[in-house]
């Protein structure tokens, strides 16, 4: 008599991975948004699929103080979350692009990836990059992708579209979104002649996650008590 799938890998109980290779992930890493961000309506969203082929999205954010005639800078964020757990959705990231967008008077482009163990990587650095080449689409009016273009965006509302300052880019990266960040430097290279028209005038990398096959200093030293070595591992 075969034995019931059991648990191999855990995550916390976050994510869990059974023994015949289903993966569970738990019902409460499912945020609503919409009860428990704190906006005070001085940013607007929405979001946009850049990628039909894996239903992913993106949100934009942009403060509403603008004119017409305004071009604002763009910062492209990517959150963190081991590679395998966020979203734009979840509230702490939501809430930071909000506070970015006002604070920083700038547009924000936050872009779901895909997620390990479902999808290991490098399908997240794909997918970052697919993003930012469904941006340079739009700075060009075209979309070979099969995402949304212009004129599926702001409808009646094209000054946010046109609020887009494509020459003053920045991308952002928080812990395993750092890494990400640091793989698109080294894959755009300098000028990002590869995006043009869009502009990358640098990269910012926020306690930037990184491991690999031989132990870093960090990973040798003391062991913290949540992110330890076979939490990462794992």
């Amino acid at each position: 008599m075969a034995s019931l799938p059991h648990v191999v890998e855990d995550l916390g109980g976050v994510i869990q991975i059974f023994s015949d290779g289903t993966i569970r992930r738990h019902k409460l890493n499912d945020f609503i948004v919409m009860s428990i961000v704190k906006a005070d309506n001085s940013v607007t969203w929405k979001d946009y699929c850049y990628n039909k082929l894996h239903d992913l999205y993106l949100r934009i954010y942009k403060p509403k103080a603008t004119t017409t005639t305004t071009k604002l800078p763009v910062i492209y964020y990517l959150h963190g979350g081991g590679f395998c757990v966020g979203a734009f959705e979840r509230a702490k990231y939501h809430n930071f692009c909000l506070r970015v967008s006002e604070t920083l008077h700038v547009i924000v482009v936050a872009p779901n990836l895909r997620l390990a163990p479902e999808h290991r990587l490098p399908a997240a650095m794909d997918d970052a990059l697919v993003a930012l080449k469904w941006l340079q689409e739009l700075a060009t009016s075209t979309n070979p992708n099969g995402g949304q273009t212009f004129d599926d965006m702001w409808v009646g509302d094209h000054d946010v579209v046109d609020g887009f300052d494509f020459d003053r880019f920045c991308i952002f990266g928080d812990s395993s979104g750092g890494n990400i960040a640091h793989h698109l430097a080294l894959r755009l290279g300098p000028g990002s002649l590869e995006l043009t028209p869009v502009k990358v005038r640098g990269y910012v990398m926020l306690t930037p996650f990184f491991g690999g096959m031989e132990r870093t200093k960090s990973e040798e030293g003391l062991p913290e008590k949540v992110l330890n070595v076979d939490v990462l591992d794992t």
